[in-house]
Protein backbone atom coordinates (compact mmCIF):
# COMPACT_ATOMS: atom_id res chain seq x y z
CA UNK A 1 0.00 0.00 0.00
CA UNK A 2 1.58 3.38 -1.08
CA UNK A 3 2.21 6.11 1.86
CA UNK A 4 -0.01 8.92 1.73
CA UNK A 5 2.12 12.40 1.69
CA UNK A 6 2.47 14.00 5.39
CA UNK A 7 1.51 17.20 5.22
CA UNK A 8 1.17 19.66 8.20
CA UNK A 9 -1.53 22.48 8.03
CA UNK A 10 -0.85 25.39 10.33
CA UNK A 11 -3.57 27.18 11.13
CA UNK A 12 -5.78 24.42 11.06
CA UNK A 13 -8.30 25.83 13.99
CA UNK A 14 -9.48 28.50 11.88
CA UNK A 15 -12.27 28.90 9.53
CA UNK A 16 -10.57 27.90 6.37
CA UNK A 17 -7.69 25.82 8.29
CA UNK A 18 -10.71 23.41 9.67
CA UNK A 19 -12.72 23.35 6.20
CA UNK A 20 -9.53 22.94 4.54
CA UNK A 21 -8.58 19.55 6.78
CA UNK A 22 -12.03 18.32 6.19
CA UNK A 23 -11.98 18.05 2.52
CA UNK A 24 -8.23 16.68 2.34
CA UNK A 25 -7.86 14.09 5.06
CA UNK A 26 -9.01 11.12 2.84
CA UNK A 27 -6.55 12.01 0.79
CA UNK A 28 -3.35 12.92 3.08
CA UNK A 29 -1.91 11.77 6.14
CA UNK A 30 -2.22 15.28 7.97
CA UNK A 31 -1.01 16.90 10.82
CA UNK A 32 -2.82 19.47 12.14
CA UNK A 33 -1.24 22.54 13.78
CA UNK A 34 -3.11 24.67 16.49
CA UNK A 35 -1.89 27.74 18.34
CA UNK A 36 -4.59 28.59 21.34
CA UNK A 37 -8.11 26.94 19.67
CA UNK A 38 -7.63 22.75 19.75
CA UNK A 39 -11.29 21.83 18.74
CA UNK A 40 -13.04 18.89 20.68
CA UNK A 41 -13.40 16.68 17.23
CA UNK A 42 -10.36 16.76 14.99
CA UNK A 43 -10.37 16.23 11.41
CA UNK A 44 -6.80 14.03 11.67
CA UNK A 45 -5.42 12.27 15.04
CA UNK A 46 -2.11 14.12 14.14
CA UNK A 47 -1.93 17.27 15.90
CA UNK A 48 0.44 19.87 17.64
CA UNK A 49 0.12 23.04 19.22
CA UNK A 50 2.78 25.28 18.88
CA UNK A 51 3.22 29.08 18.62
CA UNK A 52 5.09 29.52 14.93
CA UNK A 53 6.55 32.69 16.13
CA UNK A 54 9.12 29.96 17.97
CA UNK A 55 11.52 28.00 15.55
CA UNK A 56 12.11 25.54 17.93
CA UNK A 57 8.67 24.78 18.29
CA UNK A 58 8.24 25.20 14.49
CA UNK A 59 10.97 22.81 13.67
CA UNK A 60 9.50 20.21 16.20
CA UNK A 61 5.98 19.98 14.62
CA UNK A 62 7.47 19.88 11.22
CA UNK A 63 9.32 16.43 11.59
CA UNK A 64 8.77 14.40 9.11
CA UNK A 65 6.24 15.89 6.76
CA UNK A 66 6.53 15.75 3.01
CA UNK A 67 4.83 19.40 2.55
CA UNK A 68 3.41 22.44 4.60
CA UNK A 69 0.07 24.17 4.27
CA UNK A 70 0.91 27.25 5.81
CA UNK A 71 -2.30 29.50 6.89
CA UNK A 72 -1.63 30.42 10.04
CA UNK A 73 -1.70 34.28 10.32
CA UNK A 74 -3.04 37.77 11.59
CA UNK A 75 -5.73 38.20 8.97
CA UNK A 76 -6.49 41.54 9.27
CA UNK A 77 -6.25 44.30 7.02
CA UNK A 78 -5.68 46.99 10.17
CA UNK A 79 -3.37 44.37 12.29
CA UNK A 80 -0.50 46.54 13.47
CA UNK A 81 3.35 46.30 12.50
CA UNK A 82 3.40 44.83 16.06
CA UNK A 83 1.08 42.09 15.14
CA UNK A 84 2.21 41.10 11.25
CA UNK A 85 5.90 41.02 12.34
CA UNK A 86 5.90 38.45 14.73
CA UNK A 87 2.81 36.15 13.23
CA UNK A 88 3.40 36.82 9.80
CA UNK A 89 6.62 37.84 9.19
CA UNK A 90 8.28 36.04 12.08
CA UNK A 91 5.94 33.13 11.67
CA UNK A 92 6.69 32.47 7.96
CA UNK A 93 10.16 32.46 8.46
CA UNK A 94 10.20 29.78 10.19
CA UNK A 95 7.73 28.21 8.52
CA UNK A 96 10.39 28.04 5.61
CA UNK A 97 13.22 27.33 7.74
CA UNK A 98 11.81 24.83 9.40
CA UNK A 99 10.35 22.74 6.16
CA UNK A 100 14.05 23.23 4.63
CA UNK A 101 16.09 21.38 8.00
CA UNK A 102 13.27 19.34 8.45
CA UNK A 103 13.33 17.76 4.87
CA UNK A 104 10.03 18.94 3.87
CA UNK A 105 9.57 19.10 0.10
CA UNK A 106 6.90 21.83 -0.57
CA UNK A 107 5.35 24.93 0.97
CA UNK A 108 2.30 26.40 0.11
CA UNK A 109 1.99 29.65 1.05
CA UNK A 110 -1.61 31.32 1.94
CA UNK A 111 -0.75 34.63 0.14
CA UNK A 112 -3.76 37.15 -0.09
CA UNK A 113 -5.68 40.21 -2.88
CA UNK A 114 -4.09 42.63 -0.41
CA UNK A 115 -0.89 42.59 -1.89
CA UNK A 116 -2.00 43.93 -4.98
CA UNK A 117 -5.16 45.79 -3.00
CA UNK A 118 -4.16 49.37 -4.63
CA UNK A 119 -4.71 48.24 -7.87
CA UNK A 120 -8.10 46.84 -6.83
CA UNK A 121 -8.50 50.69 -4.75
CA UNK A 122 -7.69 52.25 -8.61
CA UNK A 123 -10.20 50.64 -10.06
CA UNK A 124 -6.67 49.11 -12.20
CA UNK A 125 -8.28 45.91 -13.65
CA UNK A 126 -7.39 43.04 -14.51
CA UNK A 127 -5.27 42.35 -12.37
CA UNK A 128 -2.30 40.08 -13.39
CA UNK A 129 0.06 37.66 -10.87
CA UNK A 130 3.27 38.95 -12.84
CA UNK A 131 2.24 42.26 -11.71
CA UNK A 132 4.43 44.18 -9.13
CA UNK A 133 2.82 44.17 -5.61
CA UNK A 134 0.81 47.12 -4.36
CA UNK A 135 0.16 46.31 -0.87
CA UNK A 136 -3.13 48.03 0.63
CA UNK A 137 -2.04 47.59 4.12
CA UNK A 138 0.69 46.01 6.49
CA UNK A 139 -1.01 42.83 6.22
CA UNK A 140 -0.58 42.76 2.21
CA UNK A 141 2.80 44.47 3.27
CA UNK A 142 3.30 41.16 5.52
CA UNK A 143 2.23 38.73 2.72
CA UNK A 144 4.70 39.88 -0.07
CA UNK A 145 7.25 39.51 2.16
CA UNK A 146 6.08 36.02 2.70
CA UNK A 147 6.06 35.55 -1.33
CA UNK A 148 9.53 36.91 -1.36
CA UNK A 149 10.92 34.76 1.14
CA UNK A 150 9.40 32.01 -0.52
CA UNK A 151 11.57 32.86 -3.91
CA UNK A 152 14.75 33.22 -1.68
CA UNK A 153 14.12 29.70 -0.29
CA UNK A 154 13.15 28.47 -3.36
CA UNK A 155 16.09 29.95 -5.56
CA UNK A 156 18.58 29.38 -2.32
CA UNK A 157 17.66 25.97 -1.02
CA UNK A 158 15.69 24.28 -3.61
CA UNK A 159 12.49 24.56 -1.29
CA UNK A 160 9.15 24.40 -3.60
CA UNK A 161 6.62 27.07 -2.84
CA UNK A 162 3.69 27.95 -4.48
CA UNK A 163 1.88 31.25 -3.53
CA UNK A 164 -1.73 31.20 -3.46
CA UNK A 165 -3.12 34.66 -3.16
CA UNK A 166 -7.05 33.74 -1.62
CA UNK A 167 -9.57 36.24 -2.69
CA UNK A 168 -12.62 36.15 -0.21
CA UNK A 169 -12.58 32.15 1.10
CA UNK A 170 -16.72 32.16 1.99
CA UNK A 171 -19.12 28.79 2.41
CA UNK A 172 -20.89 30.68 -0.08
CA UNK A 173 -20.64 34.29 -1.89
CA UNK A 174 -22.64 36.73 0.13
CA UNK A 175 -21.85 40.36 -1.19
CA UNK A 176 -21.53 41.72 -4.50
CA UNK A 177 -18.19 41.98 -4.05
CA UNK A 178 -18.14 38.12 -3.61
CA UNK A 179 -19.39 38.01 -7.11
CA UNK A 180 -15.51 38.73 -8.93
CA UNK A 181 -13.86 37.63 -5.42
CA UNK A 182 -14.97 34.78 -4.02
CA UNK A 183 -12.86 31.33 -3.63
CA UNK A 184 -15.19 28.53 -2.52
CA UNK A 185 -13.73 25.51 0.01
CA UNK A 186 -13.90 22.98 -2.70
CA UNK A 187 -12.34 25.34 -5.08
CA UNK A 188 -9.45 25.99 -2.62
CA UNK A 189 -9.04 22.61 -1.62
CA UNK A 190 -8.52 21.54 -5.57
CA UNK A 191 -6.02 24.30 -5.42
CA UNK A 192 -4.06 23.36 -2.35
CA UNK A 193 -3.96 19.10 -3.79
CA UNK A 194 -2.47 20.73 -7.05
CA UNK A 195 0.09 22.57 -5.49
CA UNK A 196 1.12 20.37 -3.09
CA UNK A 197 1.56 17.92 -5.94
CA UNK A 198 2.82 20.19 -9.06
CA UNK A 199 6.43 19.60 -10.00
CA UNK A 200 6.93 23.85 -10.18
CA UNK A 201 9.85 25.11 -8.08
CA UNK A 202 8.01 28.21 -7.65
CA UNK A 203 4.68 30.22 -8.20
CA UNK A 204 2.17 32.96 -7.27
CA UNK A 205 -1.20 32.38 -8.70
CA UNK A 206 -4.19 33.42 -7.51
CA UNK A 207 -6.83 31.54 -5.44
CA UNK A 208 -10.70 32.88 -6.84
CA UNK A 209 -13.04 30.58 -7.90
CA UNK A 210 -14.16 31.02 -11.94
CA UNK A 211 -16.74 34.04 -10.99
CA UNK A 212 -17.66 35.14 -14.71
CA UNK A 213 -17.22 38.61 -13.08
CA UNK A 214 -13.79 38.12 -11.66
CA UNK A 215 -11.03 41.18 -12.25
CA UNK A 216 -8.26 38.90 -11.32
CA UNK A 217 -6.70 36.58 -13.83
CA UNK A 218 -6.57 32.95 -13.66
CA UNK A 219 -5.18 32.26 -16.26
CA UNK A 220 -2.01 30.93 -14.97
CA UNK A 221 -3.64 29.57 -12.23
CA UNK A 222 -5.12 27.45 -14.42
CA UNK A 223 -2.39 26.53 -17.25
CA UNK A 224 0.63 25.79 -14.72
CA UNK A 225 -1.44 24.26 -12.30
CA UNK A 226 -3.97 22.73 -14.01
CA UNK A 227 -6.58 24.35 -11.90
CA UNK A 228 -10.22 23.57 -12.92
CA UNK A 229 -12.78 25.94 -11.12
CA UNK A 230 -16.01 24.27 -10.07
CA UNK A 231 -17.63 27.21 -8.45
CA UNK A 232 -18.87 30.76 -10.06
CA UNK A 233 -20.04 33.49 -7.83
CA UNK A 234 -23.23 33.82 -10.34
CA UNK A 235 -24.40 30.54 -9.80
CA UNK A 236 -25.98 32.49 -6.75
CA UNK A 237 -27.18 35.25 -8.60
CA UNK A 238 -30.61 35.45 -7.84
CA UNK A 239 -29.97 34.75 -4.02
CA UNK A 240 -26.93 37.82 -4.22
CA UNK A 241 -29.96 39.95 -6.29
CA UNK A 242 -32.59 39.26 -3.56
CA UNK A 243 -30.45 40.40 -0.29
CA UNK A 244 -29.36 43.81 -2.37
CA UNK A 245 -32.91 44.37 -2.68
CA UNK A 246 -34.12 43.51 0.74
CA UNK A 247 -34.37 47.07 2.78
CA UNK A 248 -32.29 47.38 5.87
CA UNK A 249 -34.18 46.83 9.15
Amino acid sequence: MERKPKVLITGAAGRIGSSLSELLKDRYDLRLLYHRTIPENKPAPDFVVADLADYEQTLKASQGVDAVVHLAADPSAAAPWEAVLEKNIIATRNVYEAALVSGARKVIFASTNHVMGFYDRDLEWPVYSSQLPRPDSLYGVSKAFGETLGRWYADQHGLSVICLRIGWWQPKPRDEISRWMWLSPRDFAQLVVKSIESPLRYGVFYAISGNSRRKWDITDTMLKLGYEPQDDAEDFAAELDAALKAPER
